[in-house]
């Protein structure tokens, strides 16, 4: 992982919306693959208001979800939802290039529906679809995108989108290990101290750390940015 290490929350997501939104919007066209949580909701009230919101060009973006959990677009759950309620309903980005994850829909039949879709959108390498930015978060189990350490097949499978289960049961669907390490870019966003010990484990390849999916990402693409708040 290369850090960048700022001082509070607020920093580490303009930072992100600066590298992940404006400056490659401004370039040309853009396909973001989005992570839930607290840091990207920051981020995403940070882009939703001025001077950022007009910073971007939403017309040349394209969202994607990393991951989303198997409930309706309404439920509190949703990442779609957090996404839509901060971000979505405040920026003119046009319908038809927000393309999320039907959590509501039947797990199985989405995945593959994902999968077509994302297909049909993004260039190939040759056997993986390319996205342009991939943003991925890091939980206290050293989890990203709804891969956990009890499933560590996801980091394998072929299919860019796969059904996942959270410790607790709960149904997901989850970007897979070799479409993430096929990003033209990834952008691991990182902010509180209860990360640190889960974090600091990664970046000093503790034994502990084998076994944390994320890990296996930092391992393999060595060229990962990682953007936080927490002092290594």
């Amino acid at each position: 992982m290369i850090p960048y290490i700022y001082s509070t929350p607020e920093e580490v997501a303009r930072a992100v919306a600066e590298e992940a939104f404006v400056r490659p919007s401004q370039e040309g066209w853009v396909h973001i693959a989005l992570s839930g949580g607290s840091t990207p909701r920051l981020l995403f009230s940070l882009l939703a208001e001025e001077p950022l919101r007009s910073a971007v060009r939403w017309d040349r973006i394209h969202l994607y979800w990393v991951d989303e959990r198997c409930v309706p677009p309404t439920d509190p759950d949703s990442n779609y939802g957090m996404t839509k309620a901060t971000l979505l309903d405040h920026v003119p980005i046009p319908e038809d290039q927000v393309h999320r994850i039907r959590g509501e829909a039947d797990p199985e039949r989405e995945a593959k529906d994902y999968c077509w879709l994302v297909g049909s959108e993004l260039p190939f390498d040759g056997e993986y679809p390319v996205f342009d930015i991939v943003l991925l978060g890091l939980g206290d189990d050293g989890h990203t995108s709804s891969i956990f350490p009890h499933e560590p097949q996801l980091l394998t499978e072929e299919a860019p989108y796969a059904v996942a289960t959270s410790p607790k049961g709960q149904r997901r669907i989850a970007l897979t290990g070799p479409t993430i390490l096929a990003a033209r870019r990834l952008l691991f966003l990182v902010t509180g101290e209860a990360k640190a010990p889960v974090l600091r484990a990664i970046l000093s390849s503790s034994p502990e750390a084998k076994g944390y999916p994320a890990a296996y990402i930092a391992e393999h693409r060595p060229d990962v940015a990682l953007y936080t708040d927490v002092v290594l």
